[in-house]
C-alpha cells in the first residue's frame, strides 16, 4: 500500500469529542442495585465470563493495529479511544461478575491466554475485518440482551451493542478516508472481506475477527475462541442460548451491504452483487489485488 497526502483534517480529534460525549460511567450508569439474584441462571452466569474473556482480546488486535499502521498516526490515535472502551467491555463485565459471582472471575492466566501475536495483514483488509466485526457483535450483544432475563446484566448488554455500533461507526470513517487515499486498492480490499463476512451462512463457524485463523505457527490454538476455558462456548451461545437465527444474521448481511452500498456510491443487494463488484475492482488492479486476509479454516 502507498503512502498518502496527510493533507486532510485528522479524524482522531472529532471522533475523540463525539465518542467522549456519550460515554457512558461504570459506577452512575449500570444500575447495580437492580440486581436480582433470582433471575440470573447458572448458564447466563458462565456466558458472561466467556464474553469478559473475548472482550479482553481488544489487547493483542490492538497491538496489532499498532504495528500494522504504523504509517498512519491518525487511525493509531484512535486506537486509544477503541482499546480503551473495548477493554472496558470486559472490566464492566468482571466487576457484574465480582459483585455478584465472584466464582466466576476470570483469572488473570485466563485473560492471558487470549493475548497472542496475529500474523502481519493487509491494513486495508483489516480495517474491513473489524468494520465487520463491530456490526456483528452490535446484533450479538442485542440478542444478549434480549435473552437475559437478570435486569443489570440485559442493561450493560444493550449498553455494550451501542458502544459497537458507535466503534463500527468510527471505522467507516477511516474506510471512507481510505477509498479518498487509495481508490481502487480500498474498494478491492473492503469488497474481498465484505464477500467473506457477508457470507457466514455458507460456513460452519461464526465470522467474527475473534473466530478466525491469525497465526499459522500455532494453528489450531490460533483464534482467541479456541483459547478460551471453553472453546466450544461461541457456537452453543449463538445456536442454543441467543439463538441468532438466520433472521439475525440477514440483519448482519444487511448492515454490511447497506454501508458498502453507501461507502462505494453503488447499490448492492446481494453478497453475489457485491461479489461481482470485487471481480471488477480486482480485474482493475491486475494480481494487486490478491492476498493475506484472514481466513475461516
Amino acid at each position: 500500500m502507498k503512502g498518502y497526502s496527510r493533507t486532510q483534517a485528522m479524524l482522531y480529534p472529532e471522533l475523540f469529542k463525539q465518542l467522549e460525549s456519550v460515554r457512558w460511567d461504570m459506577d452512575k450508569d449500570i444500575p447495580w442495585d437492580r440486581f436480582d439474584a433470582s433471575l440470573l441462571t447458572e448458564e447466563q452466569a458462565h456466558t458472561i465470563k466467556m464474553n469478559a474473556i473475548t472482550e479482553w482480546a481488544a489487547l493483542p488486535a490492538t497491538e496489532m493495529f499498532l504495528r500494522d499502521n504504523r504509517d498512519d498516526s491518525d487511525f493509531s490515535a484512535f486506537m486509544s479511544i477503541w482499546f480503551f472502551e473495548e477493554q472496558k467491555h470486559s472490566l464492566v463485565l468482571m466487576e457484574y461478575l465480582k459483585r455478584f459471582r465472584p466464582d466466576l472471575v476470570p483469572t488473570e492466566e485466563e485473560l492471558h491466554q487470549v493475548r497472542f501475536e496475529f500474523d502481519p495483514a493487509p491494513a486495508l483488509e483489516t480495517l474491513m475485518l473489524h468494520f465487520c466485526g463491530e456490526i456483528r457483535l452490535n446484533h450479538w450483544y442485542r440478542r444478549a440482551a434480549e435473552w437475559h432475563t437478570e435486569p443489570v446484566i440485559k442493561h450493560i448488554y444493550q449498553t455494550l451493542s451501542q458502544d459497537e455500533a458507535r466503534h463500527g461507526g468510527a471505522y467507516l470513517r477511516y474506510m471512507k478516508r481510505a477509498i479518498q487515499n487509495f481508490g481502487n486498492e480500498a474498494r478491492a480490499a473492503f469488497a474481498k472481506v465484505g464477500v467473506l463476512m457477508a457470507s457466514a451462512r455458507r460456513t460452519a463457524q461464526a465470522l467474527h475477527p475473534t473466530n478466525l485463523h491469525v497465526n499459522k505457527a500455532l494453528f489450531p490454538r490460533d483464534t482467541i475462541q479456541s483459547r478460551l476455558p471453553n472453546p466450544e462456548w461461541l457456537e452453543h451461545w449463538l445456536d442454543e442460548q441467543i439463538h441468532f437465527d438466520p433472521v439475525w444474521e440477514n440483519k448482519v448481511v444487511e448492515r454490511i451491504l447497506h454501508n458498502l452500498s453507501l461507502l462505494m456510491d453503488r447499490s448492492f443487494k446481494s453478497v453475489q452483487e457485491l461479489n461481482r463488484f470485487r471481480k471488477e475492482m480486482q480485474a482493475s488492479l491486475g494480481s494487486s489485488a490478491e492476498g493475506g486476509a484472514p481466513q475461516p479454516a
